[in-house]
């Protein structure tokens, strides 16, 4: 099995541009989305989004999350005021997301490990170095201050 897998928070606002967003927080992003950029009508994307990413292989999931909380956590309170004001402006709550992207058979995804034994263990075909994660209370806190929602999307390529 081949496993290509990633991690970003983002703040998205149909009104607020990542340039803004930048301003207000004092952070450069890793990634911008321009709202309509692909598209005019109907705009696509459909919303600008500032983005802080972890694209590491050889990194579990709840690795490449702490990697973005070890950034963005002394400014979680800030993060999560402004993501308030991007909900009200935009009409809806959602402007704050930890998202985590695993795609299957990726050809630039990592190849299983059978080769290194577990704890004197023997690894069997089906269980790959990547799968697994788990969060811990501490991003459990900053999803809560950043009021973000966690969403976990899994693909399988072609």
């Amino acid at each position: 099995m081949i496993i290509s897998q990633y991690v970003y928070f983002a703040l998205s606002s149909n009104r607020v541009s990542a340039a803004e967003i930048t301003a207000r927080l004092g952070i450069e992003p890793d990634e911008i989305v321009v709202r309509g950029s692909r598209l005019a009508s109907p705009a696509r994307p459909a919303n600008h989004r500032w983005k802080t990413t972890c694209r590491k292989p050889g990194m579990t999931v709840d690795e490449q999350i702490n990697r973005i909380v070890d950034r963005l956590f002394d400014h979680a309170d800030r993060i999560g005021e402004l993501a308030v004001e991007l909900d009200d402006i935009g009409g809806e709550p959602g402007a704050s997301m930890l998202q985590v992207v695993r795609v299957f058979e990726h050809p630039d995804g990592e190849e299983e490990d059978l080769t290194s034994p577990v704890e004197g263990l023997e690894k069997l075909a089906g269980q790959h170095q990547l799968l697994g994660w788990h969060i811990d209370a501490r991003i459990l806190e900053f999803l809560r201050l950043t009021r973000a929602e966690l969403d976990v999307d899994e693909y399988a390529y072609g």
